[in-house]
């Protein structure tokens, strides 16, 4: 009961329900609040049960819900079925519990059963109102339409499961407008050209008119080769009809009354014998097999010290049993003599007619199967189908007529057959009579000579004994079986073993060279993170001296444009408001600004000259950086295809190169 409610609670907490239900809050639920779940699942399957359960009258709940649980093939429980609608109408736990664990366990299920009974379940009609004729035309159209609905769904759902998308549809559509496209354009093509010759209209026509009259020529063939084919078949029959009749008027001519009665005597003691005999015979000896089989399955696995005892007992009993032969054969009764006789020629009787009816069994089911496909295949024959003719059809005549010969053959061997079997069987009958007769009188011997049952003893006896000699023989081919199979087994692992020998040799050769590579690998892998940080770090160094100058470089400029133009400015400011008093002062102030000019120019002109010796060598440091990636990437690569060595030789050339 736990999982149950552990499941509904899993349930209403999942889409669409979204509860957020634990075990105790829904356990604690109200029995109007218990009743409200189970209608809003009802009405997740089906949306029309979307109601509020206050605003409905309890009676209406009840035949609503019971109306659609009964729809959807909800069955109630035995202990349950007189108390179902007072416990729905009381929101009681016993009956809403299992109705929801029942629901939410195939929702879709019951989803597709909701929508299809809108469609399936049928009006019931009074009859009454069927003599209409407008009522009785109106229903036959709901009926038809009813089955109709039956077969446009099978179709959807086999639409739906043959895989076909509506992408590929799509396609297949574009591509058949795109031909549309082209085979129109064709034609107007083909319709230009045509327009230039004189007359095209009529020679259309004409070629119109012409495949008009070879398609009816087709036509006319395919009726002609159907009529053929029909005419053959005819043929067919009537000559197998004419075959019925004669074989009937055969029959007919052999059946007297005699004959009918002895054919059917005959059936009646075979169909005795095969009820009263040998199928109660069979029976008991599949039943004795299947109590062996169980006795031997319930009884416990047996250890050898089991096996030993068996063995052991079954020793005892063959001592036995040789005695008593022994004595048997010692006291040499002529009486027993006779009885042997008696027994030996019986049992050859009863295993005779054991074969003969089996024999009989087995013509009868060849029969009965031959009569079952014959009539699949008058069945399944129409009259479109290829008919036989020529040398193929006097082919099956000859067959036909050798299996016909073949028949009356073994028609006549079983009628010698039956009579045989009436012979043997009244010969088991004097048999019988005279073995009672015998042992009547060796009953009358025993009782005078004080031995009574000495015969029955010994019959037991040779019971046991071939009760132990079929034993034997069932012990020792299972033994022979089980050797078999462990023969199989060992050899199986031998070769197996054999198998894998070379390929285990070959893997501990590969495990010891993967450590080997492995180690390498993480020897090179040390080397490679030094040297590739090493790099990064005197990269990072030339990318920052680099900056710096290009920052030193700029500020230079700025600072002489900046001076120049003051330069000009104050001379000209200078000139204007004081004339030449001070020009020797700024001649002397534009010498030293000249030199300061020529000195920063210097300076650009040798940050410019080693700028592109410092870039160029920026590129050879990204580019012996990326030569390093690329060989990391070739080094794993290598590792996985088994060629570390090939690679680690090459990575030390470029090293030395470098």
């Amino acid at each position: 009961m736990s999982e149950q409610l552990k499941f509904i609670v899993e349930q209403l907490n999942k889409e669409p329900f979204k509860k957020n239900f634990n075990l105790v809050m829904f356990d604690s639920l109200e029995p109007i609040q218990l009743l409200q779940i189970l209608n809003d699942v009802l009405a997740e399957i089906d949306p029309k049960q979307s109601i509020d359960i206050r605003e409905e009258m309890p009676e209406q709940t009840v035949k609503r819900m019971t109306s659609l649980l009964g729809m959807l093939k909800y069955k109630l429980q035995d202990n349950m079925s007189d108390s179902f609608q007072q416990g729905l109408v009381t929101g009681s736990k016993s009956v809403i519990h299992p109705i929801l664990y029942w629901l939410l366990q195939r929702v879709p299920d019951l989803k597709k059963r909701a929508y299809l009974a809108r469609f399936l379940v049928k009006l019931e009609v009074p009859a009454e109102f069927l003599h209409d004729d407008i009522v009785s035309d109106t229903y036959h159209q709901y009926e038809e339409l009813v089955e109709g609905f039956k077969m446009y769904h099978k179709e959807c759902e086999q639409l739906r499961t043959s895989g076909f998308s509506t992408a590929e549809i799509r396609r297949d559509i574009s591509a058949m407008e795109e031909e549309k496209d082209q085979l129109i354009k064709r034609v107007e093509r083909l319709k230009k050209r045509v327009e230039s010759v004189s007359n095209h209209q009529w020679m259309l026509k004409q070629a119109r008119q012409l495949r008009m009259e070879k398609e009816r020529e087709e036509s006319l063939a395919q009726q002609k080769q159907q009529q053929k084919n029909q005419l053959f078949q005819a043929e067919q029959r009537v000559l197998r009809s004419q075959q019925q009749l004669k074989d009937m008027r055969q029959s007919a001519a052999d059946a007297n009354p005699e004959s009918l009665t002895r054919r059917l005597e005959e059936e009646i003691k075979i169909n005795t014998y095969m009820v009263t005999e040998k199928l109660p015979k069979e029976l008991e000896s599949l039943r004795r097999t299947v109590q062996y089989l169980q006795k031997v399955a319930s009884e416990p696995a047996m250890g050898q010290a089991n096996i030993r005892e068996l063995e052991d007992r079954i020793k005892d009993v063959d001592s036995q049993i040789n005695l008593l032969i022994e004595k048997k054969m010692l006291r040499n009764d002529p009486i027993d003599d006779k009885l042997t006789l008696y027994r030996q020629q019986a049992s050859i009787i009863s295993r005779k007619k054991e074969s003969k009816a089996e024999e009989l069994q087995g013509a009868r089911e060849a029969l009965a199967t031959a009569e079952k496909e014959m009539k699949q295949r008058h069945s399944q024959s129409s009259p479109e189908e290829e008919v036989i003719r020529g040398d193929e059809l006097k082919r099956l005549v000859a067959k036909l007529r050798s299996k016909g010969t073949a028949y009356k053959k073994k028609r006549q061997e079983l009628s010698e057959l039956n009579a045989e079997y009436g012979v043997l069987q009244r010969t088991e009958e004097i048999l019988r009579q005279k073995h009672e007769a015998v042992q009547e009188k060796l009953q009358a011997v025993e009782d005078e000579k004080g031995i009574s049952g000495y015969s029955n003893t010994q019959e037991e006896l040779e019971r046991v004994s071939a009760i132990k000699t079929e034993l034997d023989e069932k012990k020792g081919r299972t033994l022979d079986d089980m050797s078999e199979m462990v023969k199989r087994l060992n050899s199986l692992i031998v070769e197996k073993k054999s198998a894998l020998a070379p390929i285990i040799k070959e893997l501990r050769s590969l495990r010891q060279r993967r450590e080997e590579l492995s180690q390498e690998y993480g020897e090179k892998k040390t080397q490679y993170e030094s040297c590739a940080a090493g790099l990064e770090s005197n990269r990072s160094q030339l990318e920052k001296e680099v900056k710096a100058l290009r920052e030193e470089m700029a500020q230079k400029e700025n600072q002489y444009h900046y001076i120049n133009s003051m330069s000009e400015v104050k001379i000209l400011r200078s000139c204007c408001s004081n004339g030449y008093r001070n020009l020797e002062l700024y001649m002397k102030n534009i010498a030293e600004q000249e030199l300061l000019g020529k000195k920063l120019r210097e300076e650009q002109k040798m940050v410019k000259e080693n700028h592109g010796a410092n870039m160029e060598q920026m590129k050879m440091w990204r580019d012996l950086e990326q030569l390093m990636e690329c060989k990391a990437r070739c080094f794993i690569k290598a590792q996985n295809q088994g060629s570390v060595g090939h690679v680690i030789q090459d990575e030390a050339k470029d090293m030395l190169v470098l």
